[in-house]
């Protein structure tokens, strides 16, 4: 069976391991955020959390009612905030499916 995700969907992870190059980043001190950009232009900004420690690089954010608000391609990027550096993580991108009802 196919893991899609649809437009309206609570409680979809979206789950990103961050790394420099191989070595994964201690997130435990963090500000982490999620920006998703939809088809036609619309960028929201989550706030995600730790999945574990931190010291994993291991961060994620659940959907909730509203997020996903779009069918179509949809891009996501996370960004970790450590003192006063900041950086983001590759672009990915997935689909967002439509319902039949």
């Amino acid at each position: 069976p196919k893991n899609e995700i649809h437009k309206g969907d609570i409680g979809t992870i979206f789950e990103f391991t961050v790394k420099d190059g191989l070595n994964v980043v201690d997130l435990s001190s963090a500000a982490m955020s999620i920006y998703f950009r939809f088809t036609s232009g619309t960028i929201i900004t989550r706030t995600a959390v730790l999945v574990n420690d931190g010291t994993d690089g291991k961060m994620k954010y659940t959907t909730v009612s509203g997020d996903l608000s779009e069918s179509g391609d949809m891009s996501i990027q996370a960004q970790i905030t450590i003192g006063t550096g900041v950086w983001k993580t590759d672009i990915q991108n997935v689909r967002v499916f439509e319902n039949l009802s």
